[in-house]
């Protein structure tokens, strides 16, 4: 994987009069939490009916989904790609401790994973593997040992043994447009998608980088000027998970997130509140390959507080919004800054939802596209 290169984008966008009251605090936010349900066109028993815009602003919006659409069906997944970039492969043979250590070493939290035996691309290694590795642990406690023997290739008996379903193998040819890859990533959940490409020599697979949701987003924000036309508050698009939210106290066992929170969910981000409700932090997926590098799992049963701690200096901010911002100024921090979910909080910071990179994503690519000729 690509050691986070910046977009290729051409030139700044002018600064929004309209600025999002998006605040920056001490901790930063990657992960993954489903996608919310959209309102769609629906049909009643005589035709099929569908919401057209009603005023200026609907138009507007509907004018700058139409061009990051139109955008993203003339670009390829390759133009994301930075002019010089490196790219680390993991072997399936690799032992997954040392896959652990090199992920910290190169400040990656994924890599694409190599079959050596076939010459073929064989998936992506990403936190959700080594939070699988951390619940087997925890349910078979007598198999520690072998932990540490195991490759990359038993990660696969490790999911039937707890019976979690494989994630799809998925992937995007890099000369296609990066319409399709966007379609790909929504429907396999994916949080990134690798590029692939054939050898036509030798007709062997080549990996040629990864792109993530928020590389892509990105992308759009650097080079297409209507995100700007993007003037609905979140409140108005039904955009993010406001019910039902999972959250941890600083003093929260790490295991009882990962395990009950984090695993039982399917998420990979819990909002750290106080007593208040005032959010104080977000424990994520990632931090887990921070507090088990070296193999040192006993820290699993360090509190929350306490794993924070082990993060690296260098980590950016924890990003908020509130229902009233808008999304281009959602986009405009997007341009800005390394950002990968918004936390959506009230006047005094009390927790209210999440705006995830997958509902932005499934936002632009599926509303109003119905009613496009």
């Amino acid at each position: 994987m690509s050691a986070d290169p910046g977009p290729n984008g051409t030139g700044r966008m002018t600064e929004h009069a309209h600025e999002a009251r998006i605040r920056s605090a001490s901790i930063p936010i990657r992960g993954f939490v489903q996608p919310s349900t959209y309102l769609r066109p629906y049909s009643n028993s005589n035709a099929a009916r569908t919401v057209k815009p009603v005023n200026a602003i609907d138009r507007e919006q509907a004018e700058g989904l139409r061009a990051i659409r139109a955008f993203l069906k003339v670009r390829t997944s390759y133009d994301v790609l930075p002019l010089s970039y490196r790219l680390i492969t993991f072997d399936t043979a690799l032992l997954v401790k040392k896959s652990l250590n090199t992920l910290i070493q190169n400040g990656i939290v994924s890599a694409p994973l190599w079959d050596s035996k076939t010459s073929t691309f064989a998936g992506m290694l990403t936190t959700s593997d080594y939070i699988n590795v951390v619940q087997y642990y925890w349910q078979n406690s007598d198999a520690f040992k072998q932990i540490d023997q195991f490759r990359l290739n038993s990660l696969r008996d490790v999911e039937k043994a707890l019976g979690v379903v494989p994630i799809e193998t998925i992937s995007a040819h890099p000369h296609k447009p990066l319409y399709e890859a966007c379609r790909r990533m929504l429907i396999s959940r994916a949080r990134r998608i690798p590029l692939v490409d054939v050898d036509h020599e030798t007709n062997r697979q080549i990996v040629v980088s990864v792109i993530t949701q928020y590389r892509i987003l990105k992308f759009v924000a650097v080079n297409v000027t209507e995100t700007q036309m993007l003037r609905k508050p979140l409140r108005d698009l039904n955009l993010g998970t406001y019910k039902n939210l999972a959250t941890a106290k600083m003093d929260t066992p790490v295991i009882e997130v990962i395990i009950n929170m984090l695993v039982k969910k399917s998420i990979s981000s819990v909002p750290i509140v106080d007593d208040d409700g005032v959010v104080l932090n977000v424990f994520e997926a990632v931090d887990v390959i921070t507090i088990i590098k070296g193999g040192v799992y006993d820290d699993l049963n360090l509190s929350v507080g306490e794993a924070l701690l082990k993060r690296p200096e260098d980590f950016a901010g924890m990003y908020c919004c509130t229902i009233n911002d808008r999304l281009d100024t959602i986009f405009d921090t997007l341009r800005k800054s390394r950002v990968h979910r918004f936390v959506v909080v009230d006047d005094e910071n009390r927790l209210k939802g999440i705006l995830t990179l997958s509902d932005i994503l499934q936002y632009i690519l599926l509303e109003g596209e119905g009613d496009e000729p």
